[in-house]
């Protein structure tokens, strides 16, 4: 860079050299880490594009730049991430939310009654996104998740506040169920689990494996978690209460026949905007 940079020539510039280094969406990163930097939005950029930066401004901006061509994720430089209209913090304590996981959002809605008092689980809960905005778009329900990382525990409770739902999501540390009381049933358990085959995570992009391993492996196959789940869960659903699972594209049909062989009914298959299947489903009868 020289030494003079109005937003205009720095944008232009940054979108080319991310664009030369392989980096996703080189233009909007640009502009969102600049808009990140000048505390300000990607609409006021554009307002003020002939703007030169300061000094200050400038080096703020080289450094991130570099930690993006290093490998470090858009979100986790800035902090925050939008889910369902809502801005998420994140860090790499946890999964960065994916517009993908707001499907298992929907269809976890469509079967929460908006009016009555309901129940609703959601295990691996991460950052808390799927959680905290089922508590948000039904002022209803409680809402219980359970996390087995105690470091993205403290990013869920922390979103749920500043949200302000956190009088009702209860994050609980655990493995999937544990952490519950017994006896305790669901109107709906919801769980976006880690689903990437373990011999993938190597060839993952490198900003992806900057996330939690632990939120992406899922085993051989990539069901591992989603087995356990198909499993445990009717034991803790209502009677035609409903578990739905995000899962990755190939894995539809024998996550299908893992909820068909626990006994749940009416399951089924949702597909995401490319038409890969992203969403299992289930009914306990």
């Amino acid at each position: 860079m020289n030494d003079t940079w109005t937003i205009r020539s720095v944008l232009g510039w940054t979108a080319d050299y991310f664009n030369r280094r392989g980096v996703d969406a080189p233009r909007l990163t640009a502009e969102v880490l600049l808009a990140f930097v000048l505390q300000g939005t990607r609409v006021q950029l554009y307002v003020d594009l002939d703007r030169p930066l300061k000094p200050k401004e400038l080096a703020a901006y080289r450094a991130l730049i570099e930690r993006r061509i290093s490998g470090e994720p858009t979100q986790y430089l800035t902090g925050t991430r939008e889910f369902y209209g809502r801005p998420f913090a994140v860090d790499p304590r946890v999964l960065i939310p994916r517009p993908e996981t707001e499907l298992l959002v929907d269809a976890a809605l469509e079967a929460i009654p908006k009016d009555a008092p309901c129940r609703v689980l959601d295990l691996c809960t991460g950052s808390g996104c799927v959680a905290v905005t089922l508590a948000a778009e039904r002022s209803n329900a409680t809402v219980f998740a359970t996390e087995l990382s105690p470091a993205a525990c403290e990013v869920a409770r922390s979103n749920a506040a500043t949200l302000k739902v956190g009088d009702r999501v209860r994050v609980l540390e655990g493995d999937l169920f544990g952490p519950l009381e017994r006896g305790s049933l669901f109107h709906v358990v919801v769980s976006n689990p880690p689903y990437v085959p373990s011999e993938e995570i190597a060839a993952l992009a490198a900003e992806v494996r900057r996330e939690p391993r632990m939120a992406l492996d899922g085993g051989r196959d990539g069901l591992e978690i989603t087995r356990r789940l198909a499993d445990q869960a009717p034991s803790w659903l209502e009677p035609g209460g409903m578990l739905a699972v995000e899962i990755s594209e190939g894995q539809g049909p024998e996550a299908l026949r893992l909820l068909q062989s626990a006994g749940l009914v009416r399951a089924g298959l949702r597909k995401d905007l490319s038409r890969l299947d992203r969403l299992v489903f289930g009914y306990k009868p």
